[in-house]
């Protein structure tokens, strides 16, 4: 099933309507959905585990707006998933892409050089079906294709709903904007093209050591979107910097490549922020003198300065319009995963202008853990 794309008029052979879901191999679901409930606002969704038949792995689905969340967490250990979260401590395993037609979306795939995680298979309930398919991307990071066309349940086959007396406000968190891969020295490029000639993704953006660096560390990376613009993977890798990088950190704790952070959409990041931090979520924080030339680099914004700047939120423009940006610190004790909230003004970009603030901000975390 092949479409036109409306930002090119190219065919897209692999049409995607958007990310489905991000589902993270952890060591404790409950406990991980639980947190992100409490301190993000999502809501209980789905439930599945031994009482409904999974006997090897237990798995809690979280959703606020058009954002899905899945913790799963292996019941037992000697298996792949105990091994993965062992390696790589929690951390995103799927990147599920939602397509009107799994089947084809994998032969699309993997006959232009992809390799498969899974064949195509159905699932059915009660609910109707859906059919899903998969193929790996860098490090133990897989894709999966989901075809819901013809299901009405409460999320997938095999789950039932997660009945929850625990409701805790929503923060805002609408949809995901991006998810940023980290891989190995020299290997953006390899993942460019994979995603060029694999997924027929093209490369909006790129960055190199100029563009992100600062004193001490560098970074380089192409940011990648399909066809329609809904998905949207930034690369990078390390670049040679006097001492060690971002990058090269989470690439030593997370003992290989994988998703370094999941960026979410809000339309009103101010309020977004506040709420996440009195619920104890911590962000990274910019010097203040950031915001004493902001109006000069970005021109007027419709947003006061103070609570910006009382947050630490970052701001950009580019030629459409601006982008408000603010990065969570690690959520895990690794120095992994963690987390962007944008709200987009307009700005298709990512930031460029914020990029030394933000590492030299990185950078003050890095030397309080030794690892800079």
């Amino acid at each position: 099933m092949q479409q036109s794309s409306p930002e090119t008029g190219l065919t897209d052979f692999l049409p995607l309507e958007g990310t489905d879901y991000v589902e993270f191999y952890v060591g404790n679901a409950k406990q991980a959905a639980h947190f992100y409930k409490t301190a993000f606002g999502f809501q209980s969704l789905a439930y599945a585990g031994p009482e409904t038949g999974s006997k090897d792995k237990a798995s809690y689905v979280v959703r606020q707006h058009s954002l899905t969340f899945v913790f799963t967490t292996p019941l037992r250990s000697q298996n792949s998933m105990a091994d993965h979260i062992y390696k790589h401590g929690d951390g995103v395993k799927v990147l599920a892409l939602r397509v009107p037609n799994a089947t084809d979306a994998w032969q699309q795939t993997t006959q232009r050089g992809a390799k498969t995680y899974m064949t195509p298979r159905t699932l059915t309930d009660d609910a109707g079906e859906v059919v899903i398919s998969g193929i790996h991307t860098y490090g133990d990071t897989v894709h999966l294709f989901i075809e819901r066309k013809n299901y009405e349940g409460v999320f997938l086959p095999g789950y039932r709903k997660w009945e929850s007396a625990y409701h805790p406000a929503e923060t805002g968190l609408l949809y995901v904007d991006h998810c940023v891969g980290n891989v190995g020295w020299n290997q953006m490029n390899k993942w460019v093209k994979f995603y060029e000639e694999v997924m027929g993704f093209r490369n909006i953006l790129s960055f190199d050591d100029t563009d992100i660096s600062t004193e001490y560390s560098a970074l380089m990376s192409k940011v990648m979107s399909n066809g329609n613009g809904f998905v949207k993977f930034p690369i990078n890798e390390p670049a040679e910097g006097k001492k060690k990088s971002q990058v090269e950190e989470y690439l030593e704790f997370y003992e290989g490549e994988g998703c370094q952070h999941v960026a979410l959409a809000t339309h009103d990041i101010v309020k977004t922020v506040t709420d996440l931090q009195n619920r104890g979520i911590e962000f990274l924080k910019v010097p203040v003198s950031y915001y004493d030339t902001l109006l000069q680099r970005v021109g007027k914004i419709d947003e006061d300065l103070s609570p910006l700047k009382e947050l630490g939120i970052l701001v950009d423009r580019d030629e459409e319009g601006y982008l408000l940006q603010i990065f969570t610190k690690p959520v895990e004790d690794r120095p992994t995963l963690f987390f962007e909230i944008i709200q987009r003004k307009g700005a298709r970009s990512f930031g460029k202008g914020n990029f030394k603030a933000l590492f030299e901000a990185i950078e003050r975390e890095q030397e309080e853990r030794g690892n800079l």
